[in-house]
């Protein structure tokens, strides 16, 4: 079982800047996926950008050169999310998700609101 605590959103105005965090806990594969997905009301859950636990990134072109995915693995596996020049479109509910490398799924937090103002 794994638990994902997300922490960080809130509301910014458009060009502003907000840190995302998500702890795991649990039964964790060493080879894991960690990653960020966003999803608005009415819409399908998208990726943002995913990490390997060999440190390969992925991102979604829309924040590609504004946001930046990391993750500290020291104490327990930790993904951050600094999203830089926010627009009001990135506003969504943002969801993190564990997985193993290679499977799909895996464990999802229980999501954080950020909301960018114009």
């Amino acid at each position: 079982q794994v638990k994902l605590v997300e922490s960080g959103g809130g509301l910014v105005q458009a060009g502003g800047s907000l840190r995302l965090s998500c702890a795991a806990s649990g039964s964790i594969f060493s080879a894991n996926v960690m990653g960020w997905y966003r999803q608005a009301p009415g819409n399908q859950r998208e990726l943002v950008a995913t990490i390997t636990s060999s440190g390969r990134t992925t991102y979604a072109d829309s924040v590609k050169g504004r946001f930046t995915i990391s993750r500290d693995d020291n104490a327990s596996a930790t993904v951050y999310l600094q999203m830089n020049s926010l627009k009001p479109e990135d506003t969504n509910v943002y969801y993190c998700n564990l997985r193993p490398y290679g499977i799909t799924g895996g464990s999802w937090g229980q999501g954080t609101q950020v909301t960018v103002s114009s």
